[in-house]
């Protein structure tokens, strides 16, 4: 008979760390989207928002999501011309996007998945450099540690871990900085989101999660990868609180994460928001969206664009004359043509940085493959100059 087995001499009473919960209400998000364009004053007084957007915040969005949805526009047509090798947009999802910029301060880290390349540039980035690795590029085209914008990652939810770790090194630091994680609901199904969620909120990590559920990971509803009734639910599963936003609306979006994010700040740990949005176009250019969703889907989310939104409520306050949406819309063009011709103009590209940054010392392997290269790209010049 083992020591367990004798009658008394094992009680199960749990360590003194161990304290249940019994406070998970508040952690649970709103059984509806949190939304504040098209509603009214007393709406939104009964879900604890303010009277009404600030009208300078107004501005600064629609101008921002007019920008981004001609950037979008722009970047989809230079893959069909060549210019980019693959394109995710994200039509229909600038409202995130661009409140997710614009909520961060300067000090704070932005950890963006492929599809965020609005957010990059709503962050002040240079559209060129953004768009360097989905245009085959050898390195993601910009300076992360000066611009504290991660590069676009591609392997879904990936980021999430290195948005934990770099907030966790702020807090132990003593430095006010939060970081703000962007990721697909198709990432919500990787290890990585449970791992960088559960370390989030151990470590009272200053990380705000925004995941832009868009309905579909690829092909694959969102019915068919979690049977939550919703998101952000999840949130209360990890201990920290879960906030559902309407994703097109983008002073609800910019409202949430700011406070998501003063919160983070000022010690009070991760929070896990859900915007529901829609993408208008297809995964990639590669994909076809039509094998998978309907034409009669699409229309409907087309009545609740993002940009459209914010044009009526600026016009409801009178806030926005035809001048000013001229304006705007001839500054996007401006910007998407500079795009564009900046787009054509071949990279100079020099083959043997292949060799650049693999090992800190190279192998005997590595010097042997260079030294081959070069020799061939000598002869080479060679033959060209004894035409």
């Amino acid at each position: 008979m083992t020591v367990l087995e004798q009658p008394g001499a094992y009680a199960p009473v749990p360590p003194p760390s161990w304290r249940p919960r019994t406070d998970a209400a508040p952690l649970l998000p709103d059984a509806e989207p949190y939304r504040v364009l098209g509603t009214s004053t007393a709406d939104r007084e009964a879900t604890g928002s303010h009277a009404g957007p600030d009208g300078e915040l107004l501005r600064r969005l629609y101008a921002a999501v007019v920008h981004g949805r001609r950037f979008n526009e722009q970047a989809t047509a230079l893959t069909r011309q060549g210019r980019l090798a693959v394109y995710p947009s994200s039509r229909g999802q600038e409202a995130c996007q661009v409140a997710a910029a614009l909520a961060l301060r300067e000090h704070d880290w932005l950890f963006p998945s492929y599809r965020d390349t609005l957010a990059a540039v709503a962050r002040g980035l240079d559209p060129v450099e953004v768009l360097s690795l989905l245009r085959g590029d050898w390195h993601h085209g910009y300076d992360s540690p000066g611009t504290r914008v991660a590069p676009l990652c591609t392997p879904l939810a990936t980021q999430l871990p290195h948005a934990v770790g770099l907030a966790h090194a702020a807090r132990l630091k003593g430095d006010e900085v939060a970081a703000l994680a962007l990721v697909g609901d198709g990432g919500t199904s990787e290890g990585d989101f449970h791992e960088a969620l559960n370390f989030a909120a151990v470590w009272q990590a200053p990380c705000v999660f925004l995941v832009q559920n868009n309905g579909f990971a690829i092909s694959v509803p969102l019915a068919k990868q979690t049977a939550a009734p919703s998101l952000a639910h999840k949130a209360v599963g990890y201990g920290m609180p879960g906030r559902l936003v309407d994703g097109n609306d983008a002073v609800a979006v910019h409202e949430v994460l700011c406070e998501a994010l003063a919160r983070a700040r000022t010690g009070g740990g991760p929070t896990l928001v859900e915007a529901v949005t829609y993408r208008l176009e297809a995964h990639t250019n590669a994909d076809d969206a039509t094998r998978y969703r309907t034409d009669s889907e699409v229309e409907a989310w087309r009545a609740h664009d993002p940009v459209t939104l914010l044009e009526r409520e600026l016009r409801s306050r009178g806030l926005l004359e035809e001048k000013a949406v001229r304006e705007i819309e001839e500054a996007a063009e401006r910007q998407a043509a500079e795009l564009r011709e900046r787009m054509h103009q071949d990279p100079p590209l020099d083959p043997t940085q292949l060799f650049a940054h693999v090992y800190a010392e190279p192998t005997p392997q590595l010097r042997n493959q260079a030294d081959q290269l070069r020799a061939e790209l000598a002869a080479g010049e060679a033959g060209e100059e004894s035409r």
